[in-house]
């Protein structure tokens, strides 16, 4: 069904360039738009007779009235001011512009709720690939998922953006699946990570700032045939999620950057806790000071190089080793041996993971 807005725009500028006056009415004989002031919403008893006839076009009332069908039914009725041999024309011209809108519409719709079930894995292997077929969507390519969280809910212009930002409308579909995510299922040219980089990053880039809104981008992995869609879907959903845990300053989450965190994520908690307790005892890690915090990040952002470290913090060399026998101290764990320092790795992304949960537990009483 195309929206009342489209169709009054529509009318609105047909009247301007042909000064002539149209009314839209539906199947139950409403006027559902309108170029003449207050009409919007009066019953036309005449027109119900009119759709129970067998004419195509009939004058009534110094107007013109054309029937608008979607395939065998009547959708709307259209009508032009004038008896007169233009306004017949026009009538013709305009009911067949509003006949190829239904039809636009509805393969837009058709298309939208086939993504939709595909995305959600609710088609059998056989209708995927007939549909498809049906609807013209291409099935061996190379496909990627972009799943957008907006703010709170779902801000009605971000559909919009999104497909001004990829128009190719047989190639990429800008969907929903609900009232908080968008969804874009995107069509590449590779597994290229600089191309899959540059369109998340556009997509964050032109939100933030046409939306301005809060904007949060995560990406699954390519797949190559229709029936995957649903996979790349569901990676992109925990990209989101363990990208919120453990990308706490970024807004671009990929599933295949994920690393360790994408198996922490699946953790049972009560397990996280007695793994936590092992290793720090009685501790946590939000109980440890925080430069011993940043001290120890910048340390395994230069891969535990003590020189480099201390020259970005801006310390002695000798104080950084200070730092970390403190640390060594009340953990037991030297974090300049490798296999010391993947253990505290893995319990602070742990920790950060515990209070993850613990907070959306308290969001939801």
């Amino acid at each position: 069904m195309i929206s009342n807005q489209i169709l009054q725009n529509t009318i609105d500028g047909l009247k301007t360039i042909t000064r002539r006056d149209f009314c839209i009415i539906d199947a139950e004989s409403k006027v559902v738009v309108s170029t003449i002031q207050n009409s919007i919403g009066d019953y036309i008893p005449q027109v119900e007779s009119f759709i129970n006839s067998q004419a195509e076009s009939q004058e009534m009332q110094g107007s013109h009235y054309f029937k608008i069908y979607d395939e065998y039914l009547v959708e709307y009725i259209l009508s032009v001011s004038g008896v007169d041999d233009e306004a017949y024309k026009l009538g013709k011209i305009v009911a067949f512009q509003i006949k190829s809108l239904l039809v636009a519409y509805k393969e837009r719709f058709d298309r939208d709720n086939f993504i939709k079930n595909l995305l959600l894995d609710n088609l059998l292997l056989v209708d995927i690939y007939t549909r498809a077929k049906k609807l013209h969507i291409k099935n061996n390519v190379k496909r990627i998922v972009y799943l957008i969280e907006c703010n709170e809910k779902k801000d009605s212009n971000i559909s919009d953006i999104l497909r001004n930002i990829f128009p190719d409308k047989t190639r990429d579909f800008v969907t929903a699946v609900d009232e908080k995510n968008m969804i874009l299922v995107k069509e590449v040219t590779s597994d290229d990570a600089a191309e899959i980089e540059g369109y998340a990053k556009m997509i964050y880039d032109t939100l933030s700032t046409e939306a301005m809104s809060k904007v949060y981008v995560a990406v699954g992995a390519v797949v190559s045939d229709l029936k995957d869609v649903s996979n790349s879907y569901k990676e992109a959903t925990m990209a989101l999620e363990v990208g919120k845990i453990f990308n706490c300053e970024g807004h671009i989450s990929h599933y295949a950057k994920l690393g360790i965190g994408r198996i922490i994520y699946q953790l049972p908690l009560s397990l996280c806790k007695l793994f936590i307790k092992e290793v720090l005892k009685e501790k946590r890690v939000d109980s440890f000071d925080e430069e011993t915090l940043m001290t120890v990040n910048k340390f395994f952002e230069n891969s535990l190089n003590v020189s480099e470290t201390s020259r970005q913090l801006y310390i002695h060399r000798n104080t950084l080793v200070y730092r970390l026998d403190k640390l060594l101290k009340t953990t037991g764990l030297d974090l300049r041996q490798f296999d010391d320092a993947i253990v505290f790795k893995i319990t602070i992304m742990v920790s950060q993971y515990m209070d993850y949960m613990e907070r959306q537990s308290q969001n939801r009483m």
